[in-house]
């Protein structure tokens, strides 16, 4: 293709194949769409990227992604919202999909992934000692888990409910209810399921 093709175009094509579930034939096709567009708008969108690390950092409390002007999230310093119950999650853009319900009012604690030994990933690698200083410092009541409904999250989950009992901390520990679909990221889940499963949770023995 690199013979048929402008250089500037095949790097374009090359570099948007990268991303997750972008094919050849994707990266095509975004590419010539960015092709027939105007300067204007292939400029805002080259402006977006390039501010997009230094426009974004940490929380470091929750672990949520924030403007890099803020000191922590605004979820976590809002007076309003119940610092006494934590939501633990896998990744940021899953708190996204937790908001959209408006049913939870509590906070967020972003674990930065799953325990996944097939990807070299163990609880050293995870925001654990933090959420366990969070629950002494905010007195917290109860965590639910809402890891995803996946091996992974599931096994996580165990590894979060064995650990905070082992550290002789009585708290009420809940899991997200059934309702989202086993392999389905809270990501792509639907409000109504997410809602159903924010009322349904269950607590862990």
């Amino acid at each position: 293709m690199s013979d048929l093709l402008p250089r500037a175009l095949t790097k374009l094509i090359d570099e948007l194949g990268q991303l997750p579930g972008v094919g050849a034939r994707t990266a095509e096709r975004y590419a010539y769409f960015l092709l027939r567009s105007s300067e204007h708008k292939t400029a805002d969108l080259a402006a977006a990227l390039q501010e997009l690390h230094a426009g974004i950092k940490v929380c470091p409390v929750t672990f949520a992604l924030i403007n890099s002007d803020q000191d922590t999230s605004p979820l976590y310093s809002d007076a309003s919202r119940n610092k006494k119950l934590i939501a633990v999650v896998e990744e940021p853009l899953d708190i996204v999909a937790l908001e959209r319900t408006g049913r939870f009012k509590g906070t967020y604690h972003v674990l930065g992934g799953v325990i996944s030994p097939i990807d070299g990933i163990g609880p050293e690698q995870l925001h654990i000692p933090e959420l366990m200083k969070r629950i002494t410092d905010d007195a917290v009541e109860e965590i639910i888990i809402a890891t995803n409904a996946s091996v992974e999250g599931e096994s996580t989950a165990l590894f979060l409910q064995r650990h905070i009992r082992n550290q002789g901390i009585e708290i009420k520990l809940t899991r997200l209810a059934s309702g989202i679909p086993v392999g389905t990221d809270l990501e792509y889940a639907d409000q109504i399921t997410l809602s159903h499963a924010l009322d349904g949770r269950r607590t862990l023995s």
